[in-house]
């Protein structure tokens, strides 16, 4: 029978439940046991689509064009999963479901309730999730905080399934901050204790508690937690302040959590493997040289923004045995003063991410420009890719004012224009290209030489491409479009010969990446930077 493990968090948002979750799926996996994971998020959005990522932090995309929390990134990166659109659930698909039910007299005329319709609806998403995945283990982790009125209906769904699957088969952790004051130097357990109590108000009693801490919680404080929060010392664990993520499995590892979790529900004690795990978390702590990458955005407000693409920077920067260090730049800086702009040479590359809407484009179309005549390595990426094709067109084909339909719908050559099933559409959520598409790469170009196959699939989304009117001009003044959708209708990679490295892609390689395994674009990136820093001739890849 498959087991369940319920991840909640107390105190405050953005505790550390997504790295936790992700954390226990790994010891777990190092033990042979097959998981799964899915992110409840409590807001009655139906999908995080829709959302600005400064409300909520970037839109993770799956492989069957989910439009998910970043915190789906997190499990895929830690696990290497693929996971679907289903190990998402949100209030507004669970609310959505149960009114179209009741639309088409599913419940019998009976009055439509919180309790039983909501919670059995909720119950039924994790279940159906659980069939699919043919998995040992179903992690989910409820989003919000304790207390939180949204997440009600999901704690009462989660209490009852301790009561439907049994007290052998469900796990529920608890991860709530612990404070240390900066006069006193004290660790104060009692909000912690709080949430707790708050948890155990609802009816659910977590087996074990995991305290968010600064540093590693003393002996004091541990006997606390245990006392009041009425499990066993054993059971509780510290999930403290490291200096990369990646550690946070192994340190909770060495405290014993995996093998507490696989005790208590029943599995038989088998040698785990960190083997591969420590190697990477090695490469990253000891990297024997060091990048400098401006991220130059609209969103640079807030890291989250752009968490898989920083994450797929370190990825490859882990291969390189380099340390990449992230300057997060707002592209209308350069908009505001031109002498802004030389503020790049400090750098080893230029990356220029997704994006949506005119606020920081001419910015962005200026960073582009100083990559491309000071020879500075680029990678751009969605919005990144398109304006790179507006920037060329611009100042090397002599089409002053290009631009894109979405930034200029005026414009006189619209290098990039709305795609034709995109005209007409209405309803703005999930209606971009989405998912994995196959894309056909070009032999003899650096996309082919980074990605080493003929044929690549991977993850889109956006409504804009690249306008066809253009293309031979762009071709004949030197653009390479070294990828194409299978059709040949759509451009999907941009690269410039004669640069030390000059990439775009219309597709988001980074949802691709995992820990020891860099998405080939991002990898290219980084050896491009460190190799032209070190006074290295071009690598091959890059021939």
């Amino acid at each position: 029978m498959v087991k369940y493990i319920f991840v909640t968090g107390g105190v405050l948002s953005s505790v550390g439940k997504g790295i936790l979750t992700s954390s226990i799926g790994k010891m777990l996996q190092t033990r042979s046991l097959k998981v799964t994971v899915i992110k409840i998020d409590p807001y009655v959005n139906v999908d995080a689509g829709t959302m600005n990522p400064y409300m909520h932090g970037e839109v993770y995309v799956t492989d069957d064009g989910g439009e998910t929390d970043l915190d789906l990134g997190w499990y895929e990166r830690f696990l290497d999963l693929n996971l679907r659109k289903e190990n998402n659930i949100t209030t507004g698909l669970v609310y959505r479901a149960v009114i179209e039910k009741e639309r088409r007299g599913d419940f019998l005329g009976r009055c439509v309730q919180i309790v039983p319709h909501v919670t059995d609806e909720i119950k039924h998403r994790i279940r159906r999730v659980a069939k699919a995945s043919d998995v040992d283990v179903v992690l989910t982790e409820v989003g919000g905080t304790v207390g939180d009125i949204e997440g009600l209906p999901f704690l009462e769904a989660i209490r009852q399934m301790r009561l439907e699957e049994g007290y052998e088969n469900t796990l529920y952790v608890h991860v709530a901050l612990v404070p240390i004051l900066d006069v006193t130097k004290e660790m104060k357990t009692k909000p912690l204790q709080h949430s707790v109590n708050e948890l155990r108000r609802i009816g659910i009693q977590p087996d074990i508690i995991v305290a968010r801490s600064p540093e590693m919680i003393d002996a004091e404080a541990l006997r606390k937690i245990a006392l009041f929060g009425t499990i066993p010392e054993n059971a509780v664990f510290c999930s403290y302040n490291v200096e990369s993520i990646y550690q946070v499995p192994v340190i909770l590892d060495d405290q014993g959590m995996g093998k507490f979790v696989c005790k208590r529900l029943s599995f038989l004690e088998q040698k785990k493997d960190f083997k591969e795990w420590k190697e990477f978390v090695d490469a990253v702590l000891n990297p024997e040289h060091e990048v400098n990458i401006a991220l130059v955005g609209k969103y640079a407000g807030l890291s989250d923004s752009y968490v898989s693409m920083n994450e797929a920077l370190r990825h490859g920067g882990a291969t390189c045995k380099a340390k990449v260090c992230i300057t997060h730049i707002e592209a209308e800086k350069f908009e505001e003063n031109q002498k802004n702009i030389e503020a790049l040479k400090n750098f080893d590359g230029i990356f220029v991410p997704y994006g949506f809407g005119p606020r920081g484009t001419e910015g962005k179309l200026k960073a582009i420009r100083f990559a491309r005549e000071n020879d500075v390595p680029f990678l751009g990426i969605c919005y990144g890719f398109q304006l790179a094709v507006i920037e060329f067109a611009r100042n090397i084909c002599g089409l002053k004012d290009a631009s894109s339909t979405e930034i200029n719908p005026n414009s006189p050559y619209s290098v990039i224009d709305l795609m034709p099933e995109q005209r007409g559409i209405a309803i703005k959520g999930a209606t971009m290209r989405l998912g994995a598409h196959k894309i056909i790469i070009e032999p003899n170009t650096m996309a082919h030489t980074l990605y080493k196959n003929a044929e690549i699939y991977e993850r889109h989304r956006h409504r804009f491409e690249v306008n066809l009117d253009y293309f031979g001009t762009l071709k004949e003044n030197g653009l390479v479009f070294s990828g194409k959708s299978t059709d040949g209708r759509r451009m999907e990679t941009l690269e410039l010969p004669d640069r030390y490295f000059f990439f775009a892609s219309q597709f988001h390689g980074e949802f691709k990446s995992r820990p020891g395994k860099p998405d080939p674009e991002y990898y290219g990136f980084i050896k491009a930077c460190l190799d032209r820093k070190l006074g290295r001739h071009k690598p091959e890849f890059q021939k």
